[in-house]
């Protein structure tokens, strides 16, 4: 179990565990928009949704998960959560799910599987986690494309080298960059994941930023700590 402020995660039954780059998201993404309603493709624990659960005051929070082990644990999140009536998580690829349209939503959120190597592991489960071909980027951001509201934000976290292909994928959708923050793990590596917001409006300047994690091991800086400080115990 991995315990949050104000919620619990059971993940025994889920390949990938809470990480940083969940956490991340679910403290970034911008909802100055106050979204009524939000979707989180590829819930997997149920993290990001909950995070989402205790930053706004949506209505409607559905969560979407392929994989029957990691949707059923984020069902039991979901309901011993504070927020047990607003959340909802459908069993459903996302192919299922485009099939049959019927809500708009004012965000849409998603930490998708980006390995894009050759090579699997002998964990079914864990290889539709990770691997990117579970859920191209295409059909996720033709998705966001399709349920997004009008004054609705994407937003996502992706590895930085992928950031390039994403934006201009995302751009024949009419999808445009409103926040961009790359995250480094310490001043001295190199950038490894790129958070990205997106909107209907395309605009000619918008923030793009870096935060670095740590400073040494387990010596958070201060923007993270900001950032996260909500959610985690021990910040």
């Amino acid at each position: 179990m991995f315990t949050f402020k104000q919620f619990k995660i059971e993940q025994s039954r889920c390949a990938m565990k809470v990480g940083t780059d969940g956490v991340l998201l679910g403290a970034w993404t911008p909802i100055e928009n106050n979204p009524n309603s939000i979707l989180d493709i590829g819930t997997g624990t149920g993290l990001i949704a909950l995070m989402l659960a205790q930053r706004s005051f949506a209505e409607q929070i559905d969560a979407l998960e392929i994989d029957e082990e990691a949707y059923e644990q984020a069902v039991d999140n979901f309901e011993n959560s504070p927020w047990s009536d607003r959340l909802f998580c459908f069993h459903a690829g996302l192919d299922e799910f485009v099939e049959e349209p019927e809500d708009e939503y004012d965000l849409i959120v998603s930490n998708p599987p980006f390995y894009t190597e050759d090579y699997y592991s002998n964990n079914e489960q864990r290889d539709l986690a990770r691997f990117a071909n579970a859920m191209p980027f295409e059909d996720l951001i033709e998705a966001a494309a399709m349920f997004l509201s009008e004054k609705g934000v994407f937003a996502v976290i992706i590895p930085f080298k992928e950031e390039e292909k994403f934006i201009a994928l995302a751009d024949e959708c009419e999808l445009y960059p409103i926040k961009i923050t790359r995250v480094k793990g310490t001043p001295t590596t190199e950038i490894k994941r790129s958070l990205l917001a997106f909107s209907r409006t395309k605009s000619d300047s918008f923030p793009v930023d870096e935060l670095v994690i740590e400073t040494a091991r387990h010596q958070y800086t201060a923007e993270y700590i900001s950032l996260t400080k909500d959610f985690y115990l021990k910040l």
